[in-house]
């Protein structure tokens, strides 16, 4: 609009010009030849406006095409004067206005057919228009009336579309189109309605940054993790032997023993997962060993053998997928260009609409600055070298010392419950019972916080000092689960060597009971029939069930050792501080003992360490995913709870990592780490042969040769053991390490070729914008040299001209120079 308008200001400029440059001519006849152009202006415009107003007076048509006479006019025409007919006449009368109808129809479509081609190609553009509207840098007020414009004619002439044949058919394709845009948009925003803990998670990033906020963006995620494996194992393990088994007290391993009967139901009893929580649905050993079970013929050791390595195999792609995918939303390049100008520019959500959620919004954009100047000053920092060196020396040499004396006093932990377990138990303490918990837990609660007083000797960046402590903590609780799991091996083989003395006994007893049953049955007998009951058969120790027992209770305890840690650590401690600052010697809050920082380290580790022992103990143990949910559930509100009413931000604010790769490969570590045990377990362990689905077997994946015997055609049963012949499986995890080794350096090249591009690109940049900016100085030297440029010799101007022309050609310069 601007060249539009300043088209006739030019051409008096290039009038004055001409005057200025020129001595040939006068200046009156250079004024009388500008008078001369705006009177042909004039008259150009003039005889415009005339011809204009003729055409209005002139009749209009509608189109250029003929106008076709509607069905009425001909029907008129053909029969002006009706008079009475036979049935014959009105018949072909009628025949033939249907088919000059028809006629009509078709001629309409064809002279309609360009203009709707033209119509349709518009109605493109305008659509595409409305979805990009919002990428345009333009001003707010232009986006809005273009995007208004762009609606409205798309609502007038969308239905021109549909004249002709198709009207219905086109009206109903618009409309179904219409209401499933708004569906996926409502869809969407339901979606986003449903997911957990939003807000919570938003509000603590506002105050803590998103270090704090990423701990529980990875508890949401392992809370939902945990809902698909209880979800496996609750529907095809828990449910059917509930629904579809035998009941309680019909079989010896579905029995309380006659022994344990009194003390069954006490709450001692019950909360170390004996008595009646024992011979449950709970474990492992409350399982029968038929093969079909209920009027569907369930099979459910099948099934439970499935159900455990899919929940093995599901954990596994889970975290491999969210690995990928992360890597995937990082980009693989260098995007700190411009990271405060972006920051300032795009951190605003315009869609906020709630004064408490842009309070939050507001926060965290003032933290992530935070985050971002502390990250470029920790970048430009000196530092002594060899003193940082030996200081880093003597930190990890505190840290072995640690690691080592928590793996002897865990073993040694170990050592002594085993000969706690030899012992009458009525005899032992609380203490003794839970001595091994205790341990751990304790262990895990204190040596993170000397893993983090090492860490100041190292003087690391704060997210790099974050990995290092992760790494430690997670040796330490590894390497204390292993001497756990070494342990409970022995355990497991006296258990197994307890079996064999059991057998034995229960050989004799059955024995004994035969010749009593038969007794009972002869023709002298006159007593009533033989019968046992199943609380009085003896059976083995069954030690799937321990297994299942122990790592139960490790998760309870670590439950509880961390609610009882968050009240006394941080919210007396926050209520000491806060009420007790008034009256004390020193300041509290800013001396000792202060707020606590929330841990991310130690809370982040016990999270992927409880994970670790679910995946572990669930194959014998059905019901640990759900007691994990419980526990994940409580930790969201209780933990949230505790971060924004007792815990204050970190003194040194580092920004999280953009991939959060380092928590799932630290995950997806222990997931490997911890199914090692069940798998070795389940291959060379021989089940007990009194409890569980897999009892009367050798070994626990001889499920698989029993339903391919009974269940499958013979030929399918010789081509799965040929499948599993271990020349071929050995020759296929060939094949798969080589594909992943191609795959990995495909993805290698392309990150690398990726970021040759890029550097392409900002050189690129780069020169278009140094190009651009020689390009204005050249012209605005040129424009100012012109300026500056002094004015030839020529007579002195009249006063009229210097007051009323130069006064109009300086004010058109002006516009003329702004607008190029």
């Amino acid at each position: 609009m601007q060249v539009v308008l300043l088209l006739k200001p030019i051409s008096h400029l290039q009038c004055v010009l001409k005057m200025c440059g020129s001595s040939a001519t006068t200046l009156k006849d250079q004024l009388v030849q500008i008078k001369v152009e705006e009177k042909e202006d004039d008259t150009e415009e003039s005889s415009s406006e005339e011809k204009e107003e003729e055409e209005d007076k002139l009749p209009r048509r509608e189109s250029l095409r003929p106008k076709r006479k509607r069905t009425r006019d001909v029907i008129n025409e053909d029969d002006p004067e009706p008079e009475p007919e036979d049935e014959e006449t009105r018949k072909a009368r009628e025949k033939e206005r249907r088919r000059r109808l028809k006629r009509g129809a078709e001629e309409e479509e064809e002279i309609d057919k360009e203009e709707l081609e033209r119509l349709k190609a518009e109605l493109d553009e305008k659509r595409q228009t409305i979805a990009t509207v919002k990428c345009k840098p333009w001003k707010m007020e232009k986006k809005i009336e273009v995007l208004k414009e762009a609606k409205k004619f798309v609502s007038e002439n969308e239905g021109a579309l549909g004249k002709g044949k198709g009207k219905r058919w086109f009206a109903f394709k618009m409309m179904m189109a219409k209401k499933w845009a708004k569906f996926l948009r409502d869809f969407e925003n339901f979606k986003a309605a449903c997911i957990p803990w939003e807000n919570k998670i938003k509000a603590i990033e506002s105050q803590f940054g998103s270090s704090v906020a990423s701990y529980f963006l990875f508890l949401r995620w392992m809370y939902g993790v945990n809902m698909v494996l209880f979800i496996l194992t609750f529907s095809l393990i828990m449910l059917p032997e509930y629904l579809w088994g035998l009941p309680y007290g019909s079989l010896p391993r579905k029995t309380v023993p006659r022994a344990e009967e009194a003390s069954a139901a006490n709450f001692g009893v019950l909360y170390d997962f004996n008595g009646l929580a024992q011979y449950s649905v709970l474990f492992y050993g409350y399982y029968d060993n038929k093969r079909t079970i209920g009027w569907m013929n369930f099979r459910l050791p099948l099934s439970y053998f499935l159900v455990g390595i899919m929940c093995i195999g599901y954990s596994f792609l889970v975290v491999l997928k969210a690995m990928t995918k992360n890597i995937g939303d990082d980009g693989g390049g260098d995007d700190n260009a411009f990271n405060f100008s972006w920051k300032v520019f795009t951190s605003w959500d315009y869609l906020i609409g709630n004064p408490e959620t842009a309070d939050n919004k507001f926060n965290s954009i003032t933290m992530n600055f935070k985050e971002a100047i502390t990250e470029e000053r920790a970048a430009q920092v000196e530092e002594n070298v060899h003193l940082i060196r030996f200081l880093r020396f003597l930190a990890n040499f505190f840290v072995f010392l640690t690691l080592g004396g928590s793996g002897y006093l865990i073993f040694w932990a170990v050592k002594r419950s085993q000969e706690f377990a030899q012992q009458d138990p009525d005899t032992l303490g609380w203490w003794e019972k839970n001595e091994m918990n205790m341990v751990m837990s304790l262990l895990g609660m204190f040596c993170p916080t000397l893993f983090d007083l090492f860490a100041e000797l190292e003087d690391y960046h704060p997210l790099i000092a974050l990995k290092w402590l992760l790494g430690r903590i997670f040796a330490l609780l590894l390497g204390n689960l292993y001497v756990f799991i070494l342990a409970l091996m022995d355990e497991i083989n006296n258990k197994i060597e307890e079996e064999k003395l059991v057998k034995a006994n229960i050989t004799l007893w059955e024995a004994n009971m035969i010749k009593a049953y038969n007794a009972s049955f002869s023709e002298n007998s006159t007593g009533p029939p033989f019968f046992v009951h199943p609380a009085d058969v003896p059976r083995g120790p069954c030690w799937e069930t321990m297994v299942g027992q122990e790592f139960v209770r490790l998760t309870v305890s670590d439950v509880l050792t961390t609610y009882v840690t968050i009240l006394i650590g941080d919210f007396l401690r926050a209520c000491f501080v806060r009420f007790c600052n008034y009256c004390w010697c020193w300041d509290l809050e800013y001396g000792y003992p202060s707020y606590t920082e929330f841990d991310i380290s130690g809370n982040v580790l016990a999270l992927i360490f409880n994970q670790g022992m679910i995946w572990m103990g669930s194959f014998f143990a059905p019901s640990l995913p759900g007691i994990n949910i419980l526990r994940l559930h409580t930790s969201m509100y209780f933990q949230c709870w505790a971060v924004m009413c007792c815990n204050v931000p970190e003194a040194r604010v580092f920004k999280a990592s953009r991939s959060n790769n380092f928590y799932l490969g630290m995950l997806l570590l222990i997931l490997f780490l911890s199914t090692m045990p069940v798998l070795y377990m389940i291959v060379s362990l021989p089940p007990s042969f009194d409890c569980g689905p897999f009892s009367g077997k050798n070994r626990m994946f001889e499920v698989i040769g029993e339903t391919l015997e009974h269940d499958f055609p013979s030929w399918m049963a010789k081509i799965l053991r040929q499948l599993s012949n271990p020349g071929l499986v050995i020759a296929v995890i060939l094949v798969m390490a080589l594909t992943i080794y191609y795959l990995n350096a495909t993805a290698k090249g392309q990150k690398a070729v990726n970021l040759d591009l890029k550097k392409k690109m900002k050189m690129q940049a780069l020169e278009n914008k140094m190009r651009n900016k020689k390009m204005a100085a050249a012209r605005a030297a040129h424009i100012s040299g012109f300026m500056q440029q002094p004015p030839p010799s020529s007579p002195t101007p009249p006063k009229f001209l210097d007051c009323h022309v130069c006064e109009k050609v300086k004010v058109q310069f002006s516009v003329f120079t702004s607008a190029v």
